[in-house]
């Protein structure tokens, strides 16, 4: 059974006059609608207007035009069922062999700045995923393609047998209904804020998950157009493994808080390192000698340009990916000497606004605002009789913005824009803090500490304190806040506080 009659109407333009041509070159009739008739006369292909197909206008400003039993029964007729080849017989209704549907940009449109709910439901698409519906259910006889990737796929099957496969059907068929699901899901969830709609397509199969024993995919946010490891162009290098993709995660969204050159070294979600200087080769040596130990093996991300220079720092230490905007030429060829290390490119970092941070839970899942606050120098407010100065409250702000990224309990020194010591994830708090003193060692003396929660007792104070620390920033909040300052004042530190909390569980 040849493929005679093909349905085309996209929204997506992409490759549709070289797949139209070829298919006209090899007799086949195409019908079309609106924008894309028009486009494909002005390129010379031959085509009929599915309102002369189905001997009925297009309306109401194109809502109604393909919803019409003529297009319907020739999608959905089984060609092995005589009654249904009856029944198109008799109502003039010819086959429909193969449908080239793109939906309206629904997801595109939702994303843009100022867009009204008129604007979001007018390009909710009715008669595109009928047809792809149609055509999908009746795959055994009829192609569909939504996706232009699949273009060529597809012709060149028609080009060699008249025909697609079966199993080019089926696999197609099922990748309508993928499409359809998820344009569904983003409907529902823009209009219902009551219905989560995770909207996720199979990226890459892992080699495992977080240990060997555990089987692992990486599903990526489909339409998703902000800066993300997802969206991140590896160069080079072995394959992703969950871990690395976790990790790597955590690094790109600690460098995006950073404007001036820096670098963070990542090792087990946690950064071991990190620092801004007016190179980001001065930077990478400041965040390295935080924690060289810790930085083995780690996860390099950086703010700007991966330069050669930085490159051949890189490459002087094992670590497992490199992840930067954007890698010169000549880094690149500095890189080839370590193959297996991975390099992967963002693009600009486009930082999305409205984003959302999702745990898991067996039976559920927790959805909450991304911690996008910035906090500032206006927002700080000193507690006790010391006041800082005015490098101190610098070095301050960049250890908050280090502190939001490391996990809870978090503790973090500071000192010229630079980390010195992390105690992350502990229990109480005195043992993160004393997990970071021990990183810094005489590092801590004159340094600066900053938590991500409040202090509820007194005994970090004094442990900062014996360790050399001249001033804290915390959110405040405790019921022994007073104790707190009380011993910061004895001590001699200056403490200001945030009015904010940064738990990162």
């Amino acid at each position: 059974m040849q493929i005679k009659r093909a349905l085309i109407s996209v929204s997506d333009k992409t490759g549709i006059i070289d797949f139209s041509q070829r298919l006209s070159r090899n007799g086949v009739e195409i019908l079309s609608t609106g924008g894309t008739a028009r486009l494909l006369r002005e390129n010379g292909i031959k085509v009929k207007d599915v309102s002369e197909y189905t001997n009925f206008p297009e309306m109401m400003d194109g809502r109604v035009k393909t919803l019409h039993p003529k297009i319907h029964g020739g999608l959905l007729a089984l060609r092995d069922n005589a009654d249904h080849m009856e029944a198109a017989k008799k109502n003039v209704i010819e086959m429909i062999d193969l449908v080239v549907v793109n939906l309206y940009p629904f997801e595109v449109t939702i994303q843009k700045e100022g867009v009204t709910l008129e604007e979001a439901i007018e390009n909710i698409d009715i008669g595109g995923p009928s047809m792809l519906r149609s055509a999908a259910k009746n795959y055994k006889f009829v192609t569909v393609i939504t996706d232009p990737a699949d273009y060529e796929k597809v012709v060149i099957e028609i080009e060699e047998s008249g025909n697609t496969q079966l199993e080019t059907r089926e696999y197609l068929g099922k990748k309508v209904f993928a499409r359809t699901a998820t344009y569904d899901a983003a409907i529902a969830g823009y209009l219902n804020p009551n219905f989560l709609s995770l909207n996720y397509t199979k990226k890459q199969k892992l080699r495992y998950g977080e240990n060997p024993h555990q089987e692992a995919n990486f599903f990526q946010e489909n339409n998703y157009p902000y800066t993300s490891i997802a969206n991140a162009k590896q160069i080079q290098g072995k394959e992703l493994s969950f871990n690395n993709i976790f990790d790597a995660d955590g690094a790109l969204e600690l460098i995006k808080e950073f404007e001036k050159p820096s670098v963070t070294i990542i090792k087990h979600a946690n950064p071991c390192g990190t620092a801004s200087a007016n190179t980001f080769e001065e930077a990478y040596e400041k965040a390295l000698s935080a924690d060289p130990t810790s930085a083995f093996g780690g996860i390099i991300a950086i703010n700007g340009e991966c330069s050669k220079e930085f490159a051949e720092k890189v490459v002087e230490r094992f670590y497992e990916i490199v992840i930067a905007p954007i890698f010169s030429e000549e880094a690149l060829k500095v890189f080839e000497e370590k193959p297996n290390l991975r390099i992967l490119e963002t693009g600009d970092f486009k930082q999305d606004p409205q984003l959302k941070a999702m745990k898991k839970i067996t039976g559920g899942m927790l959805v909450q605002d991304a911690d996008l606050k910035d906090i500032t120098k206006n927002d700080l407010k000193v507690v006790t009789k010391v006041k800082p100065t005015d490098a101190e409250i610098d070095t301050m702000l960049f250890a908050w913005k280090v502190v939001k990224h490391v996990k809870s309990n978090a503790i973090v020194l500071a000192d010229n824009e630079m980390t010195i010591g992390v105690g992350a994830g502990q229990m109480s708090r005195v043992d993160s803090t004393e997990i970071a003193l021990k990183k810094a060692g005489e590092k801590a003396k004159n340094s600066v500490m900053a938590s991500d929660a409040f202090f509820p007792f007194p005994d970090s104070i004094e442990a900062a304190h014996a360790g050399g620390i001249k001033a804290i920033i915390q959110p405040g909040g405790s019921i022994n806040d007073e104790d707190v300052i009380a011993k910061a004042d004895e001590l001699g530190i200056a403490m200001v506080f945030t009015g904010s909390r940064c738990f990162l569980h």
